[in-house]
Formats: structure tokens, C-alpha cells, sequence
């Protein structure tokens, strides 16, 4: 029988972008901390790999030639190509955890998350971060001390580009502060877990409330 704390539910894709520097990734890793339903999608990159970096959890290392096959073979959900590198979104193990009714989290650029909407738009619900001010956002670039001052000055060059596609998304949250962008960020994830589409198990439940 089922009842109101089992109604099958599918899965969401939920996608967090912004400029450089915005936060979108504490917040992801917040995320993941506090909700346990969701798991962090990896991506195949071609980049090298950074000292921190653990391959098969941050991302998957591949070559060119690799990326290229599985574009090709209609393997990655999404791909895209930033800073001269390519990454892309193995497309099995996302329509797996799905079925599941378990919660996939993207950190990706709107490129990416435009691809993800025209090939899966009802399982997509997208989160643009916004910095309080562009000081702000060169500030946090050059607090994180792992990209030189070349790379940040690229990153400030393209936040522009980035930015105007702000409108593109389901949501939008000014991270001024990190609790209360976290709060928002649940509580948009908490409303769309309850949409009746998303609910799949809600034709049964109904029915038993009718016999």
C-alpha cells in the first residue's frame, strides 16, 4: 500500500551556474552536505587534473580524442567548451539516478544547461548565482589564490557574457550571504520535489484514497 511518506518520485537535474567567483560551488558542496538525496554529477573533462582533484570524483580525466567518441556517440547529456578545455555529462548514470527518484546536482555554464533543458526539460530546474557586485566578484576571484592574474582578468572579461543569460534560468539568488543563499536554494528544491509532474507515484496514492 502505498502511502504519503512513499510516493515515488522522479528525480531532478538541478543545474547551478554563475560567473567565476560567484560561489556556485561552496554552495554546491553545502548542498550535498545538508541534503542527502542528492549526488554531485561528474563530468568528463579534457583539462589536466589539479593537485586537490581526485579523478572519478570531481571529475573523469580523459583526452581529446576520448571526448570526441563520445560526442559522437551521443554519449554526454550536455558538452561544452571553456578556457580552451572541454566537458561534457555522462548521460547513463544521470538517467539511472533518475529513475530512482534520486537528485542529480550540476555545476555548469549556461551552454551546458541549454543543452540539458533541450533534451530533458521537465527533469531540469536551473539556479542562476548571482555576486552582490562586480567588485565583489573580482574580490573572491583573487581570494581563492589558484589562478594567476592572467586567468582572473579572463574570468572578469568573460563574467559579462556569463551574465547575460541570467534570464535564461528558473531562478535567481543574489549570494550575499551564504546561509541565507543556502536557505533559498532549499527551500526552491523542497517546492519543486513537490510538483505534482515530478510525483509519479501520485496516480496510485490517489486511487487508494478513492477505494
Amino acid at each position: 500500500m502505498t502511502n504519503v511518506t512513499n510516493i515515488k518520485r522522479r528525480g531532478m537535474m538541478l543545474v547551478l551556474s554563475s560567473p567565476s567567483g560567484a560561489g556556485k560551488t561552496t554552495l554546491a558542496k553545502r548542498l550535498l552536505e545538508t541534503d542527502r538525496n542528492f549526488t554531485m554529477s561528474v563530468s568528463v573533462t579534457t583539462r589536466a587534473r589539479r593537485p586537490s582533484e581526485v579523478e572519478g570524483q570531481d571529475y573523469l580525466f580523459i583526452t581529446p580524442a576520448q571526448f570526441g567518441e563520445k560526442v559522437k556517440r551521443g554519449e554526454l547529456l550536455e558538452h561544452a567548451t571553456v578556457f580552451g578545455h572541454s566537458y561534457g555529462t555522462p548521460r547513463a548514470p544521470v538517467d539511472a539516478a533518475l529513475a530512482q527518484g534520486h537528485d542529480i546536482l550540476f555545476d555548469i555554464d549556461w551552454q551546458g544547461t541549454q543543452q540539458l533543458k533541450e533534451k530533458a526539460r521537465e527533469d531540469v530546474v536551473s539556479i542562476f548565482i548571482l555576486p552582490p557586485s562586480r567588485g565583489e566578484l573580482e574580490r573572491r576571484l583573487h581570494s581563492r589564490a589558484q589562478d594567476t592574474a592572467e586567468i582572473v582578468r579572463q574570468r572578469m572579461a568573460k563574467a559579462n557574457d556569463e551574465l547575460s543569460h541570467w534570464a535564461e534560468y528558473d531562478y535567481v539568488v543574489v549570494n550575499d550571504d551564504m546561509a541565507v543563499a543556502d536557505a533559498k536554494i532549499a527551500h526552491i528544491v523542497e517546492a519543486e520535489r513537490h510538483k505534482r509532474a515530478r510525483q509519479t507515484g501520485l496516480s496510485e496514492f490517489v486511487r487508494t484514497l478513492m477505494t
